[in-house]
């Protein structure tokens, strides 16, 4: 169970989710992971620290900045998929969209608290421990400026094709999985509707439900 300083640490991470993704170069494709995670954060980190309404949590910035610079490097269907667990492929194509909006708005709103908190921040990258020909590896970075180092990790996997490059598909801060976190979470919407009986159409529409009455309550406290 956290307490209430390490609550506030994560928030803080998750500020450097939004790291993910400015973007690419020509050379991204050939870029090493580690090197990308690196340059990556440094820039997110100094425009988040130039623009003050970001830093007050204006949601419609931070949604434009997420659609803008994340979504295109993050597999975020597998990470929607992941954290689903059996049911997702049980689920028709208009209940994966939901799932997937739903999804992305909970995170979002989670970037929206916790860039307000950037301030003095910078992050090191970790050695990466990883052959030349693997394609999914894990990149260990540090937050450092406040207080102890926060761990904040990313899996990520190499894509083929004309989107090559190197995709994230996890988070890992202060020793938490996020995929592993919200899977969980969403695994007890689903039991709760008993799909062995009332069937995974039924339950994945509670989760769905759940999902967009929790981004509702969310709005709400946040206006």
């Amino acid at each position: 169970m956290m307490n209430r300083r390490n609550l506030g640490r994560v928030a803080l991470c998750t500020a450097a989710v939004v790291s993910l993704g400015l973007p690419f170069s020509a050379f991204a494709a050939d870029e090493a992971p580690d090197a990308l995670i690196k340059r990556l954060s440094i820039d997110v980190l100094n425009t988040v620290k130039s623009d003050k309404a970001i830093q007050a949590g204006d949601l419609s910035k931070v949604i434009a900045l997420v659609d803008k610079t994340v979504m295109p490097n993050v597999n975020f269907r597998r990470m929607t998929a992941a954290a689903v667990g059996p049911g997702w492929r049980k689920a028709t194509p208009e209940q994966q969209k939901r799932l997937q909006e739903e999804f992305k708005v909970l995170l979002v709103r989670t970037y929206a608290g916790a860039l307000a908190q950037v301030n003095d921040q910078t992050i090191q990258v970790k050695p990466l421990r990883a052959a030349a020909e693997d394609k999914d590896v894990l990149v260990r970075t540090e937050i450092v400026g406040r207080g102890d180092p926060i761990q904040l990790d990313y899996r990520l996997e190499k894509t083929p094709g004309d989107g090559a490059g190197w995709k994230i598909y996890n988070l890992n801060v202060l020793g938490v999985w996020l995929v592993e976190t919200y899977k969980g979470q969403f695994a007890q919407e689903i039991n709760a509707a008993n799909p062995a009986v009332n069937g995974y159409d039924k339950a994945l529409d509670r989760l769905i439900e759940t999902l967009a009455a929790r981004n509702k309550t969310n709005a709400t406290a946040k206006g």
